[in-house]
């Protein structure tokens, strides 16, 4: 980043926030359809959430002016989120033992990388995010599409 982060915009911070929803939201489409616990609002808050705490870390008037002081403080809170994030995640985890089976793996997958998104977003780190988000679309479609078919080839045998 060479330029002050303070100097920003309105107009950037509402892109910054903005793609930070579309990308929750867009993930959160996929578990939506899935009909899993967790969807579009759900998800596009987190990101949101995700992405307003490091704008306002690089917005907050002591840090901008000192680099060193703003990268430890940025160190912190990714690691804040994304520790935090598990809650959530954990949340939607079930576990059967009689069945010996785990269920909601996946969705809370999808919250901790819902979060980094928007953490990249609030950055803007924008190829990190385009490539990422199509990385993650893939896996929730285009991989759960391979996994039925192992599945129903599984069943057939």
């Amino acid at each position: 980043m060479t330029e002050n982060p303070a100097s920003f915009d309105i107009v950037d911070i509402a892109l910054r926030l903005g793609a930070a929803v579309v990308v929750g939201m867009l993930i959160g489409l996929n578990r939506d359809l899935a009909d899993k616990p967790i969807g579009m609002r759900t998800l596009g808050l987190v990101s949101l959430g995700a992405a307003m705490v490091p704008i306002s870390t690089i917005h907050f008037q002591g840090l901008a002016d000192s680099p060193e002081s703003l990268a430890r403080v940025i160190q912190g809170v990714i690691q804040g989120i994304m520790a935090g994030i598990g809650f959530i995640g954990a949340g939607v985890i079930l576990r059967d033992s009689e069945s010996q089976t785990v269920k909601g793996l996946t969705t809370a997958a999808t919250v901790w990388v819902t979060a980094a998104l928007g953490i990249a977003c609030g950055l803007a780190a924008w190829q990190i995010v385009g490539l990422s988000l199509v990385l993650a679309v893939f896996l929730l479609i285009g991989v759960a599409w391979i996994e039925d078919a192992f599945e129903k080839a599984r069943k057939a045998k």
